[in-house]
């Protein structure tokens, strides 16, 4: 078992929904003999789950880790565009076999745009932590064609955003690259744009992929799994972010 499968392991039992589910279960077994602690932590449990799975809680948590926008395009122009991988979909019958996820299509679709109002080169970064045919990196360089758009670089043994920015921070060095456009998700700028500025690149923030907000309604308090979803997203970069700043502290 590789390390990162432990490490996601390890984080989806912390994580909602897996730490609420042990929570409940250890509440289950205390109120054997202490009925009152136990149900507490039982109903603390369902109560958290409850809040976690509907769309006015969840929403609002990612949001809080999104900044305004500002278009990235109006910056001093970096040197290169450079593209964090958002998972993949192994053995994708539609297409043949492994592709690119929803979520990566999101940013390269934006990133593809970027590349055409700057002119600026991209580097794709995606690894294959979950070991399948074809690196996440050269999935992604493939389907930018489908945009319209083409990858000059990329990189394909990281797997993490830790290892996505120290590794592309050695690849651009070589070319000449101090300044980068970063793309990736809205709720996930804040911990990749540490990253790569602790590994030394100066950072344009290109955000794509937010959380927009439409006229409450009661269905935005009936629970959900996509809502779940999106708070394990919030808990994780959270989370994140603090054990990169341990990592980067500690000199790793």
């Amino acid at each position: 078992m590789s390390t990162w499968e432990l490490t996601n392991i390890a984080a989806r039992l912390v994580l909602p929904p897996g730490g609420l589910i042990l929570l409940a279960l250890l509440g289950l077994a205390v109120a054997r003999t202490r009925a009152r602690l136990g149900t507490g932590l039982a109903l603390a449990s369902l109560v958290a789950l409850y809040a976690l799975s509907i769309p006015v809680v969840s929403t609002n948590l990612l949001r809080s880790l999104e900044t305004p926008y500002s278009d990235p395009a109006t910056h001093s122009a970096p040197g290169a565009i450079v593209v964090l991988g958002g998972g993949l979909e192994a053995s994708a019958p539609e297409y043949g076999g492994d592709s690119v996820s929803s979520g990566t299509l999101v940013r390269l679709r934006y990133a593809a745009r970027l590349q055409r109002r700057t002119g600026k080169p991209i580097l794709v970064t995606g690894g294959n932590p979950a070991s399948v045919s074809i690196t996440e990196g050269e999935q992604m360089k493939n389907a930018l064609r489908e945009f319209g758009a083409s990858a000059k670089w990329m990189e394909s043994a990281s797997n993490n955003t830790f290892e996505n920015a120290k590794f592309s921070r050695q690849m651009l060095k070589k070319a000449g690259v101090q300044s980068v456009y970063l793309v990736t998700h809205a709720w996930h700028m804040p911990r990749a744009q540490m990253a790569f500025e602790r590994a030394g690149l100066h950072v344009v923030p290109a955000p794509t992929g937010y959380h927009t907000v439409s006229p409450m309604m009661l269905l935005d308090f009936v629970p959900n799994a996509h809502s779940l979803g999106d708070s394990y997203l919030f808990f994780h970069e959270v989370l994140g972010a603090v054990w990169y700043r341990l990592k980067f502290d500690l000199g790793r």
